[in-house]
């Protein structure tokens, strides 16, 4: 009931606000057509770095718990967790437009906020270069710069090509395992249709877990007959010292001790925005992790 309050008064706050400001300044309301969005909320971290890749920054009022870079992005009011948003929050900013990643939450507080009367485009998930080019479409269409959609598009294909031809010249395809999470040494993996599997496939490995959608946690028998060649992680806190302490976990676990990755050492971390992102930066975290995978076999 206080969610729905809540949303009740910033709908009439807000049309109040709206209604006189175009009487004073038009003498009647503009059409629907006409309405250029000034306040813009966004939620999901790609979705946030596009509107910056855009150059239209200067419109945000508020990101999501995600939305971690560029850097500045930090300084902007934060409306909470991307799945655990609460209306309250989200319209605390007083957004004229949300701009929300798919994966958002949840959904009895998105079903209240999408029908509070701001204007919300959904950015779907799709993690692959064409996902990619789809979201920085509807990203500019949405502010009203499709202009500068189309350059930042070409920009972006013109770089995942470039590291298309890169990748190309590997010649035998490393066996890759994304690990969520290992916690109580219960190993969470990444199978098919997640950010994990797009860029481990755009870095030129193979996830060696195919049979799956989405994530799911992997009895020891699963693990070592996967048989990774390579580990991918996201990198946590603690820097050179964190990742010691969890090379350490990974080489004594029973299961995971006994594959190729472990036993060679070939263990990648990066950082988890960048890696799982699916933004403006997608070339360069695919680039990132080939390097790091095939280390000097890339031309």
């Amino acid at each position: 009931m206080m969610k729905i309050l809540a949303v009740l008064r910033f709908i009439e706050r807000r049309a109040l606000l709206t209604t006189a400001f175009l009487v004073a300044i038009f003498g009647a309301p503009l059409s629907a057509g006409a309405t250029e969005y000034q306040r813009v909320l966004a939620i999901g971290g790609a979705v946030t770095e596009i509107v910056y890749a855009l150059g239209e920054q200067d419109r945000l009022v508020g990101r999501d718990s995600t939305s971690r870079f560029p850097p500045e992005a930090i300084d902007l009011p934060d409306v909470g967790y991307i799945r655990r948003l609460s209306p309250e929050g989200v319209l605390s900013v007083e957004p004229d437009l949300i701009l929300a990643r798919e994966n958002n939450g949840p959904p009895e507080a998105v079903e209240v906020l999408k029908s509070a009367g701001v204007k919300w485009v959904d950015i779907p998930d799709n993690f692959t270069p064409e996902g990619v080019d789809e979201n920085v479409r509807l990203v500019a269409e949405a502010l009203g710069v499709t202009e500068k959609g189309d350059e930042l598009r070409e920009r972006i294909a013109a770089q995942l090509s470039a590291v298309k031809e890169t990748i190309d010249g590997v010649s035998d395809p490393k066996r890759a395992m994304f690990i969520l999470s290992m916690r109580n040494d219960r190993v969470m993996a990444s199978g098919t249709g997640t950010a994990a599997n797009g860029i481990i496939e755009l870095a030129g490995a193979e996830n060696v877990l195919s049979d799956f959608e989405g994530y799911k946690q992997l009895a020891d028998e699963a693990v070592v007959t996967a048989a990774p060649e390579v580990i991918i992680m996201m990198a946590g806190r603690g820097g050179s010292s964190g990742h010691a302490a969890a090379n350490a976990q990974l080489e004594s676990h029973p299961a995971l001790s006994l594959t190729p990755a472990v036993q060679n050492g070939d263990i990648v971390r990066m950082d988890g925005l960048l890696m799982l992102g699916f933004g403006p930066r997608t070339a360069e975290a695919a680039l990132e992790l080939a390097s790091r995978i095939y280390k000097n076999e890339l031309n």
